[in-house]
């Protein structure tokens, strides 16, 4: 309802006036307007005390504003889409201030912090937290300067303590761990390896030229002691986000690419999981809500458009033939869970992350004997007698604890009373895949080749999985070996690796992509292809659009998992991709399913019970990760013509939300001599830069090329 400053006619397209505005809900804008949204300066009241104050564009706060919580917290700087992004200052009603960088509500990029217990911070910051270089003041005088992680001292830093003492060293998760030099004001020292655990903890005092010391000095006393006036300052949250208040303006539906348009019904859309999502994960840093402060709740309304859509969730058959008794591999499977059992149940003393190179010694490796009858370390079992070997256990077992993975849930899922299912076809190695019934894990038969590799490279592997949480590699959880015994005296090497696809959405387009053209298409016609087809290159027909955040980190994954493949003379490695359309046609006739257009339609995304869901349960969206389970838009593409050159078509702007799976697999080929024949055979035959088989340096650069070609940023 206007009640002042409009015209009795109707204005124009595109003409902009002021108005004043009193909406149904009890809001109150006045400003600039244009074409039934704010456009321009304007003031923002809402009920419950929130306001804004500054620019607009199209009906979001985009540009210079001012944004007021009714606790007296304010943030004032660059708004972009609704968010706090690019520059500006928040301070908390409590006397905490922020001052420096920001993407989507984080704190991101360099800024200083004040909080209002007198610590002081200045350096780098990343989706919220102190991440990187930077130097934290505590009111006491004490001050740490060098590297972050996740708000956290990690890394190599230095701790100078108001008394003259100082710490220079190796950090992890806030205390010292590793390599380090604790130095008195009176130039005695102690030097040597430090850890929380005193058995872990050795070194060498050193007293100075001007007194004995003290020999009985103990260096717990750092932990006990010392840093207990060193703890970070959490800092003040945030009640509620400037881009959750954004209202949906009568009349306007909200796009697909997150803008308004109109509605020829005149009917609201809700908002888009895309939208939700930026919100959530912004309220997972520290900042996160707090009921106290009185930020409203959003109030969203379902649209009687959403009948013509649905999420696509049906039940899914699982893929692969269970392996029951009379399968041609139904004894090798009850071997194989045999092994698992005895490798992972065994007793093992406690697990350290810092393992010895022993540990990595090809020779590294322990042959079991199978019996039927059972021995004293293995029981009765039904199958025919073999040996089983583990090769290198000490480093599969750490890696499985640094990925997270529950002992006795690995062996359910592996050994337990159901069975693993068999994948149609061999892969193009001649490998068999085996997937576990929850389809957490996936089993693959290896050549010895294969093995050597793997063997050679894992200290390296071990070493950049640990550094790089977010790594897009594969995930290898053992590696083993059954013979028979008997005639035959059959191998059969495997490795246990994570399932990229264990997930509960339908997986409903899946792709490998290598960057080559040659080869690199299914040779299935239209009718044969179903939700389990894998594509290739020329068969891609989206390109994909993230997050900025996640854009960021992604080029970042990419080119240290990159280095680190070209490094170890890996090539011939993939992306695998799968994604989820979060709606689909419910008329589909066809074995695929066909997403709706939103260039077409203004359907909603989620139903209004999916966004309670995700208002009330965290774990919605905290569970995402690089590569697993990510909002994104996929943009269909086109290619000109079936010219191998064009490897990544022209976009259409047609827009499809859909959930991201992504990771770089096939890392086990190496640029051995027969590679280097067959890049030799086939560069006579075809362009040498389309064919899979080159040198890992060209692999990896025309693979980085072609992935930032398909992946950008999200604008």
């Amino acid at each position: 309802m206007s009640v002042a400053h409009v015209d009795d006619e109707e204005p124009g397209p595109g003409e902009v006036r002021h108005v004043e505005k009193a909406l149904p809900n009890g809001d109150f804008y006045t400003g600039e307007w244009c074409d039934s949204l704010p456009h321009g300066n304007g003031k923002y009241l809402w009920t419950d005390g929130c306001m804004y104050v500054g620019e607009w564009f199209k009906g979001k706060t985009m540009g210079k504003g001012k944004f007021s919580w009714p606790s007296g917290a304010t943030y004032e700087g660059d708004f972009k889409s609704g968010f706090m992004d690019g520059k500006g200052t928040y301070t908390g009603f409590s006397g905490d201030t922020y001052k420096g960088n920001w993407v989507m509500n984080f704190k991101h990029g360099q800024g200083t912090k004040s909080y209002a217990n007198g610590d002081y911070y200045e350096g780098e910051w990343r989706r919220g937290f102190q991440d990187g270089h930077g130097r934290y003041q505590w009111k006491n005088g004490n001050h740490y300067i060098g590297q972050w992680r996740n708000g956290l001292m990690n890394g190599n830093g230095t701790m100078i303590w108001s008394n003259g003492n100082e710490y220079d060293g190796l950090w992890e998760d806030g205390f010292p761990k590793g390599n380090g030099n604790f130095k008195w004001a009176d130039g005695s020292s102690y030097v040597g390896v430090w850890s929380k655990d005193d058995k872990e903890q050795s070194g060498t005092y050193y007293p100075s030229d001007s007194q004995n010391g003290n020999l009985d000095w103990d260096p717990q006393q750092v932990f006990l002691e010392d840093l207990k006036d060193c703890k970070i300052c959490p800092g003040e949250k945030v009640s509620i986000f400037p881009s959750q208040k954004m209202p949906n303006w009568p009349g306007m539906a909200k796009g697909n690419d997150g803008r308004q348009r109109r509605m020829s019904d005149g009917k609201l859309s809700s908002y888009s999981w895309g939208s939700y999502m930026n919100d959530f994960s912004a309220a997972s840093e520290g900042d996160s809500r707090d009921e106290d402060e009185g930020g409203g709740s959003l109030h969203l309304e379902d649209s009687d458009t959403r009948g013509s859509c649905t999420e696509f969730k049906m039940p899914m058959k699982k893929q692969g033939q269970t392996i029951s008794k009379g399968h041609k591999n139904y004894e090798l499977m009850l071997n194989l869970q045999l092994g698992i059992r005895h490798s992972v149940g065994r007793p093992a003393p406690a697990i350290s992350l810092d393992l010895k190179s022993s540990a990595f010694d090809p020779k590294e490796k322990v042959w079991t004997k199978f019996p039927p009858e059972g021995s004293k370390h293995t029981p009765p079992h039904q199958s025919c007698e073999f040996r089983w070997k583990d090769y290198c256990p000490v480093v599969f077992r750490t890696l499985r604890k640094l990925f997270n993975v529950d002992a006795a849930d690995y062996m359910i899922s592996i050994c337990g009373n159901d069975a693993l299912r068999e994948l149609s076809s061999p892969g193009k190695s001649g490998s068999f895949f085996y997937l576990t019934n929850d389809d957490r894990y996936m089993i693959k038969t290896m050549k010895k080749a294969e093995v050597k590799v793997l063997i050679r490279m894992l200290p390296a592997y071990y070493n950049h999985v640990r550094s790089f949480e977010n790594t897009l590699v594969t995930k290898f959880y053992g590696l083993h070996c059954v013979k028979l015994t008997g005639a035959a005296q059959k191998k059969v090497r495997f490795v246990i690796m994570g399932n990229l696809f264990c997930t509960d959405y339908a997986i409903h387009r899946r792709f490998d992509l290598k960057g080559s053209s040659h080869g690199r298409t299914t040779a299935k016609p239209e009718s044969e292809i179903d939700l389990t087809t894998t594509l290739k290159d020329l068969d891609l027909n989206y390109i994909f659009r993230l997050q900025k955040l996640w854009f960021q980190e992604f080029c970042r994954q990419v080119d240290r998992d990159c280095d680190f493949l070209e490094q170890e003379r890996i090539m011939d490695y993939s992306l695998l991709i799968g994604f989820h359309f979060q709606e689909v046609s419910t008329s589909c006739t066809s074995g695929v399913p066909t997403p709706t257009d939103h260039e077409n339609e203004g359907a909603p995304q989620l139903s209004q019970l999916g966004k309670d869901q995700l208002l009330i349960d965290p774990s919605r969206w905290s569970s995402i990760r690089l590569g697993i389970n990510m909002p994104a838009r996929a943009e269909k593409t086109v290619r000109k013509s079936d010219c191998e050159a064009q490897l990544v078509g022209e976009p259409t702007g047609v827009l499809y939300d859909v959930i991201l799976f992504f990771g770089i697999i096939d890392i086990l080929q190496d640029y051995d001599i027969s590679k280097k024949l067959e890049h030799a055979y086939k560069s006579m035959q075809y362009d040498p830069t389309s064919i899979s088989a080159v040198d890992p340096k060209q692999y990896s650069k025309r693979f980085r090329d072609f992935i930032f070609r398909i992946f950008v940023e999200d604008t």
